[in-house]
């Protein structure tokens, strides 16, 4: 069994900020990719950051300059700091892993349950 779950979500106002984490945990053999996706109401889900085991890092076009995405992979650990945050960024956001499972060959993605980001005044 993995599971990924997520914290930090709530209710800031515009130009606020707000830390996101997710812990990867289970039986884990090794971590890819992970990272962060939202779904805004009405809307598909989209990347928002993701970050490799090496540390190279992929954001949306909409987050660059204020979003920074970052892990701990010793604790199994995916950040997401949000600064600036605009009313437009309300979403759910949601963890994302490319991992193995311990007795397995092959990766595939996991996902957390959603935590709720609301940017309001």
């Amino acid at each position: 069994q993995v599971q990924l779950v997520e914290s930090g979500g709530g209710l800031v106002q515009p130009g606020g900020s707000l830390r996101l984490s997710c812990a990867a945990s289970g039986s884990i053999g090794s971590i890819n990719a992970m990272g962060w996706y939202r779904q805004a109401p009405g809307k598909e889900r989209e990347l928002v950051a993701r970050v490799t085991s090496g540390g190279s890092t992929v954001y949306a076009d909409s987050v660059k300059g204020r979003f920074t995405v970052s892990r701990d992979n010793a604790n199994k650990m995916v950040y997401l700091q949000m600064n600036s945050l605009k009313p437009e960024d309300t979403a759910v956001y949601y963890c994302n892993a490319d991992l193995r499972k311990l007795g397995t060959l092959t990766s595939r993605d996991y996902w957390g349950k959603g935590t709720l980001v609301t940017v309001s005044s």
